[in-house]
């Protein structure tokens, strides 16, 4: 993750992904475990949708009349909506129960038919046409939250996994920046999230290479310390359902997987959970996705189905290709 200082990482596997954290200060590594891991349990607890001690599963009935959830509950949930509202709706926090229809059920590690290989280059196109379907009205638009009382239509199943899992990485490495007094990155699953100085200084930056499967183009960057990248894919976390291949990136007007025209967006922004946002929002808007990055002034980096690369509004120029795994 950097070179020419001292640095040290540990790595995990939580929520059926891959999970690291980096720090500046090897004595502080296994401490940094021990709080990252602490602040994901904290997060899995509030708002799993594949537990049934979860707050958010525990308090189901209630959450249909409105009721106060704890401050780590709304926060996340604050932060979903956040996401809704930054993308336009393209990221919404209430394809639970798509999820669910097309066979996401349990945890990914969990799933009857997991797809492991993802060195392929195949396209992922959903069955039914959305083309054939009325376009739905936007579910995070029927979520009030005021405070800590939140309400959730009885019709409605939530899903934070995305933006949960963006905000966990942000308060990991910002919680161990606090207590260990030391530089952190943590990424959990290609959301990336940094805090305190990096290996080269408080205005230093961190070496990151952005690539999302061994088949797709590699780059090393610079992530300014304070900053967060991340990559979201159509060609990880897919499965087989009666036959038909399925991912978890859905479009929200038909809850259906999208269409695969992007392998993968990565996004650089100060917060992982900006960047998973835009990077997830990147892949359900298609093709129309470069314009719209680029007027948000987003910077972004796409890469097709042929493996050809599009960037926008300031992403580096190529200057280190490879192979090897993502962050």
């Amino acid at each position: 993750m950097a070179s020419g200082h001292a640095t040290a990482q540990r790595a995990w596997q939580p929520w059926g992904l891959s999970a690291s954290v980096v720090v500046t200060d090897p004595r502080r590594a296994d401490s940094a475990l021990t709080l990252a891991r602490h602040v994901l349990d904290a997060v899995d607890l509030a708002c799993s949708r594949f537990r049934a001690d979860s707050e958010l599963a525990v308090l189901r009935q209630k959450l249909v009349h409105g009721t106060t959830v704890s401050p780590l509950l709304a926060t996340l949930m604050e932060s979903a909506l956040a996401a809704a509202r930054w993308t336009g709706g393209a990221v919404d926090p209430t394809l639970g129960g798509d999820l669910i229809s097309l066979g996401y059920d349990a945890d990914f590690a969990s799933l009857r038919a997991p797809v492991r290989n993802e060195s392929g280059l195949a396209a992922v196109s959903p069955s039914g046409a959305p083309s054939l379907r009325m376009p739905r009205a936007p579910g995070w638009q029927r979520i009030t939250l005021d405070g800590r009382f939140l309400s959730v239509p009885a019709d409605v199943t939530v899903d934070l996994g995305s933006s949960a899992k963006a905000v966990a990485a942000d308060m990991a490495a910002a919680r161990i920046a606090v207590e260990l007094g030391c530089g952190a990155l943590v990424n959990l699953g290609g959301d990336i999230a940094t805090a305190g100085p990096a290996p080269d200084g408080v205005a230093g930056h961190w070496q990151v290479l952005v690539q999302d499967t061994p088949a797709d183009p590699a780059q090393q960057v610079s992530l300014p310390a304070g900053h967060a990248l991340a990559t979201s894919s159509t060609s990880k976390r897919r499965w087989m359902q009666t036959g038909a291949l399925r991912h978890h990136i859905l479009d929200p007007r038909f809850g259906l997987p999208v269409d695969a025209v992007w392998r993968s967006a990565s996004v650089a922004a100060p917060t992982a959970l900006e960047a998973n946002a835009y990077s997830t929002a990147a892949l359900v808007r298609g093709r129309a996705a470069v314009a719209w990055l680029r007027e948000c002034g987003v910077c972004s980096r796409l890469v097709d189905q042929g493996g050809h690369v599009i960037t926008t509004a300031g992403w580096p120029a190529a200057e280190l290709a490879g192979t090897g795994s993502h962050g």
